[in-house]
């Protein structure tokens, strides 16, 4: 699986912004303190997680990244860069996930990471007899790279105003 390197851009959420309601409901995370990584968001179908820091820093008081979350495991779905992706419900893109996660030691800020799925086009699957989409390892081999798989994307923003200095 080749992990794209998230967007880091706090402005770039700005512009995937959707009023539709996520796949996904979660209530707003635990707040995590400055310089602890957390894990934002597991994405198993990719084989990764995403993971955010709290900075401190008032210029990017947000860091966020991809991680591969094993070498063994095999992904049913890729994660894409979402300035390549570009997702847009009128692209197909189905608005998955909104995670949003507080900061314990700058209260009225918080990280916003919003996690977008495209969905396989189900008339490029193969169904078999029981009509399941089944992926076989010896199949997967012989074709790999060519079968249609899913996508996700996120992005991040922050809410409110950062402190400190």
């Amino acid at each position: 699986m080749r992990v794209a390197v998230l967007a880091s851009s706090l402005a770039l959420a700005a512009g995937f912004a959707s009023a539709a309601t996520p796949e996904v409901q979660r209530p707003v995370g635990a707040p995590q303190a400055n310089g602890v990584t957390h894990l934002a968001r597991g994405i198993p179908e990719a084989c990764a997680w995403l993971e955010g820091t709290f900075t401190g820093d008032p210029a990017l008081p947000y860091k966020f990244a991809p991680v591969r979350s094993s070498p063994t495991c095999q992904a049913r779905a890729r994660l894409l860069n979402p300035e390549k992706a570009k997702p847009s419900e009128a692209t197909g893109w189905k608005l998955n996930d909104i995670v949003r996660i507080p900061s314990k030691d700058c209260p009225g800020l918080q990280a916003v990471i919003t996690v977008w799925r495209l969905p396989v086009d189900e008339k490029s699957l193969k169904l078999d007899a029981q009509g399941r989409a089944r992926l076989y390892l010896q199949d997967a081999k012989a074709s790999a790279g060519k079968a249609p798989m899913a996508a996700y994307t996120a992005t991040v923003a922050t809410e409110g105003k950062p402190c400190g200095g």
